[in-house]
């Protein structure tokens, strides 16, 4: 049966203003903004709950939404943030001390995921989301001014129409189903797959011996130098943080089902030869693994080619772009695609780099709007933007935008800024251009 004639077979079961694809950073936001705008909406999901990365793959500790002593982000995802630490699923750094020698990550929230989760379950419903879990894309098609997307769920296929929607997979799944132009690096970043071990004690661990080890096992092929991070001792930082995102799981990609059932099985094989290297070190021979996400993390595939394009040069200068519609801020984070190694470079201070409304637009797009890493921009650009706060921060953008053009009736392009910004800042988005 070809693609036709299947779209013949089935009817339309639902109709929606809005309709948003993946439940992460960017697309719980986006919801919850054009529910809140008015536009009924849908969020479809490919796993059970809400809150992507952050959750199913433990990268549980978004940021930056501060810079150079000032709040760049706030808006819905904040607003989730602070509600979640009010019950005690969030811990708040201080952000009036700066962190220091640019360790970023001393800005990062931590969140427990279950809260984190529930939350978003609750702001969503709260603004009238029509929540369905465990489907995804299979087509999309336009017809009738409308975008017809073809989900399959446990139940089968099943047609949903929308007057727009927003991509916000992460891998530009939907631009791609629709025909948008789409780009990647050429050597596509390292995964991660998140643990936590336990039953030792660091004191008691031979370091000696783990070296010694260490460098037979990897002669042997029976530990690779891609499981652990860089370091004088291999894996003393590793058993000092009772792992973490210490791996890199390399030549993998994400971008479809089979190359991310690869990516799954090479974290775990990755996750094993760790755990059955450790219990050989005197001092370890207890370790257990406590926890393991249930994803690997993705950090790069498909971008758009979208409307406008962030490069390296605007990201780091700090362009103001005359569609600006969000800030952004984090260091380029380069994960080398051959070994264990990051390219970090922090931003000059006082830079605020800010996010074009065209980059979530694919060139030529009337329906269709992209939010998070899969926005339009270079390499470089994109490892600094693919972060949780600047995706929740496009994710409400795509959100107002999708809900304005919905309601008037008119091409994505053709939403007026001005309204955007009006929506976005109802919401408590802080708007680019304000903190000069």
């Amino acid at each position: 049966m070809n693609s036709v004639s299947f779209r013949r077979d089935l009817a339309v079961t639902d109709e929606y203003d809005v309709l948003v694809v993946g439940g992460g950073s960017a697309g719980c936001m986006a919801a919850i903004q054009a529910g809140r705008s008015g536009a009924r909406t849908v969020l479809i999901e490919k796993n059970g709950i809400l809150g992507g990365t952050t959750v199913v793959s433990a990268v549980n500790f978004p940021g930056l939404f501060h810079a150079w002593g000032k709040q760049v982000i706030k808006g819905i995802g904040w607003e989730v943030l602070e509600e979640a630490a009010r019950r005690g699923g969030a811990v708040m750094p201080d952000f009036d001390t700066p962190y220091e020698n640019h360790r970023h990550w001393e800005h990062q929230i931590l969140v427990n995921k279950f809260v984190y989760s529930a939350i978003l379950d609750e702001f969503c419903v709260k603004a009238g989301v029509t929540l369905r879990f465990h489907e995804m894309p299979a087509d999309a098609y336009l017809e009738d001014d409308r975008v017809h997307l073809v989900v399959a769920g446990k139940s089968g296929l099943s047609i949903l129409r929308a007057k727009t929607v927003i991509d916000a997979t992460g891998d530009a799944n939907m631009a791609g189903l629709m025909g948008y132009e789409r780009e990647r690096g050429e050597h596509l970043q390292p995964g991660t797959l998140i643990y936590e071990i336990g039953g030792y004690r660091l004191e008691d661990v031979d370091q000696e011996r783990l070296a010694e080890l260490y460098n037979m096992e990897l002669a042997a092929g029976r530990i690779l130098h891609t499981d652990h991070l860089p370091g004088a001792v291999p894996f003393m930082k590793e058993l000092r943080s009772r792992g973490g995102n210490c791996m890199h799981i390399t030549n993998i990609d994400g971008a479809d089902s089979v190359s991310r059932s690869t990516a799954e099985l090479k974290g775990r094989a990755s996750l094993m030869r760790i755990y059955e290297f450790l219990r050989k070190v005197p001092g370890c021979e207890g370790v257990q693994v406590n926890f393991v996400a249930n994803e690997c993390g993705i950090r790069e595939t498909w971008r758009v080619v979208g409307e406008q394009r962030v490069t390296l040069s605007e990201y780091t200068s700090g362009y103001h772009w005359p569609d600006a519609v969000c800030h952004s801020f984090y260091p380029i984070d380069i994960h080398r695609h051959g070994d264990n190694t990051t390219d970090i470079r922090p931003l000059r201070p006082g830079v605020f780099p800010t996010i074009p409304m065209g980059a979530l637009i694919p060139r030529g797009s009337d329906r269709l709007l992209v939010a998070g890493r899969c926005i339009s921009g270079d390499t470089e650009a994109s490892s600094a933007y693919r972060v949780q706060a600047t995706c929740m921060a496009t994710g409400q953008a795509a959100g107002a935008a999708a809900a304005l053009a919905a309601a008037q009736g008119i091409s994505v392009r053709q939403v007026n800024l001005d309204d955007t910004l009006e929506l976005l800042g109802h919401q408590g988005a802080i708007l680019p251009g304000s903190l000069q």
